[in-house]
């Protein structure tokens, strides 16, 4: 983990990893498939810019359950392999969770159930199920493996805390529980577990005036990196000012802590806004010092972050790739660190 954080150190010296969610998994009229035997990694990105993003993501959303595939259709066995080979090719892994709802049996976004945190906290109803649930997660962490060793993987869990469209966030839960839950869910992987090869990732979404952006942060011995969520709603104005006052709050407390930080997640769903990526996007992160930036995923034609061939931005995203400190995977690759 040590030699990880060191190549996020350097990568933020350099620039920001310019990083995809399911990058590889599936695009716009494709889907991986491991049964497609001698088959090269597809990426929409790469049919655009003749390279892949930096860093790769996933989500973990179903493992809990004990499924075969996650919330969004990808099968585990797949996951994992295409994660090795994100490892294996130099580029970075994420991992987000977006777990379901332990209480009501519901997805993330079931905030039905109040009150959920305290009934899976230790001597909750609920605390054996949750157990259960982690125990399912820190094994396929720990079967992620190359050369026999599980590989490094920045995990992002319990994101978006301050809204309140998650059953851990917001309205939903109190600060003090959210902190609980986070510091025994990390004491369950690494001490019960023996998980020994996460980040962890504190991220919030786009503050609102009222925020304080520390208020679930669950202490420095329980978080690696800071990171922010803020997507641009077609409300170009608002999604640069949240850029440059929360990425400015970020790396002020990142920096006190002597903390690595991200943009954890962004966007513009479908693209429609002329030159987002080197107008609207690139001017307002170029000198922020973060680690990477990561784009949402292309699902569908109606839900896509990323341009495809013939896509309004596919030229903007050419442009984009070529600034110096848009680290796409070649150059990703080339930052490492001493042995």
């Amino acid at each position: 983990m040590q030699n990880l954080h060191k190549r996020l150190f350097l990568i933020s010296k350099k620039g920001f990893a310019i990083s995809q969610q399911d990058a590889t998994s599936y695009g716009i009229g494709w889907k991986y498939s491991s049964d497609l035997k001698d088959i090269e990694l597809k990426s929409d990105v790469y049919e655009i810019v003749n390279d892949y993003p930096g860093g790769f993501g996933f989500d973990l959303g179903g493992i809990e359950h004990g499924n075969t595939i996650n919330l969004d259709t990808v099968p585990f066995n797949d996951m994992r392999k295409l994660m090795v080979e994100a490892y294996k090719n130099g580029g970075l892994v994420t991992a987000s969770w977006h777990l379901g709802n332990p209480v009501t049996g519901g997805s993330s976004w079931d905030t039905s159930g109040t009150n959920v945190i305290p009934q899976i906290l230790k001597g909750g109803a609920f605390h054996e199920k949750y157990r259960t649930w982690v125990k399912r997660l820190a094994d396929f962490l720990k079967s992620v493996q190359y050369n026999n060793e599980p590989i490094p993987i920045i995990f992002r869990p319990f994101h978006e805390m301050n809204g309140s469209w998650f059953w851990w966030g917001g309205e939903n839960v109190t600060a003090i529980d959210y902190i609980k839950l986070w510091r025994e869910t990390v004491v369950m992987l690494r001490d019960e577990y023996n998980v020994h090869n996460l980040l962890y990732v504190y991220s919030p979404n786009k503050l609102e005036p009222q925020d304080d952006y520390m208020k679930y942060y669950p202490a420095d011995a329980y978080v690696d990196i800071l990171g922010i969520d803020i997507y641009d709603f077609y409300n170009t104005e608002d999604y640069v000012k949240a850029i440059k006052h929360d990425l400015k709050i970020v790396k002020e407390k990142a920096e006190e802590r002597k903390k690595l930080y991200a943009f954890t997640e962004t966007g513009l769903e479908k693209l429609n806004t002329e030159n987002w990526f080197t107008e609207i996007l690139y001017p307002n992160i170029k000198n922020t010092g973060i680690a990477w930036v990561l784009f949402w995923r292309n699902y569908t034609v109606n839900h896509f972050y990323m341009p495809y061939k013939t896509q309004l931005l596919e030229n903007d995203l050419i442009k984009f790739s070529k600034y110096p400190e848009t680290l796409f995977l070649k150059e990703v690759q080339q930052i490492k660190t001493k042995k």
